[in-house]
């Protein structure tokens, strides 16, 4: 009967994660959007470029948020960006790529693109924040 508690304590506290994190990446994907949209249409900026800034400001955003009140992580802080900056290391060069391939070179809408990669984003992110980042680390911030 106790581990069945576990498990259901584990299922609950997982689902707690999906919420939260959730949450906060809509808001950090709003931080992203507009930003994107005002460097995009009033700067006019290329679209890369305006991704790239706005990626930046809404990683922090997250990352802030993230690991305070959704893992709860007393992790080392610099220890903790640098994987999360690997992370980026890879998806940073790879969204830019298919961004301008489909935007400048297939010519699909700016906009579509970058909310498609938003949501590519938010999945990886999570799995590779709580699994990688995180892991061995959730919950050492609680009082």
């Amino acid at each position: 009967m106790k581990d069945h508690q576990h498990r259901l304590f584990t299922r609950r506290e997982q689902w707690i994660h999906i919420i939260k994190f959730t949450l906060f990446s809509i808001s950090a994907g709003f931080i992203q959007f507009g930003l994107f949209t005002l460097l995009n249409e009033w700067i006019e900026l290329r679209e890369s470029i305006a991704y790239l800034i706005a990626l930046v400001v809404s990683v922090l955003w997250n990352f802030t948020l993230n690991r305070q009140f959704t893992f709860k992580s007393a992790a080392n802080i610099p220890l903790a960006m640098i994987k999360v900056a690997l992370y980026y290391v890879v998806f940073t060069p790879l969204s830019t790529w298919w961004i301008y391939q489909l935007v400048e070179v297939h010519l699909w809408n700016e906009y579509l693109v970058v909310g498609v990669t938003m949501v590519i984003n938010f999945v990886t992110e999570f799995i590779y924040t709580k699994y990688v980042v995180y892991h061995s680390q959730i919950n050492t911030a609680i009082k």
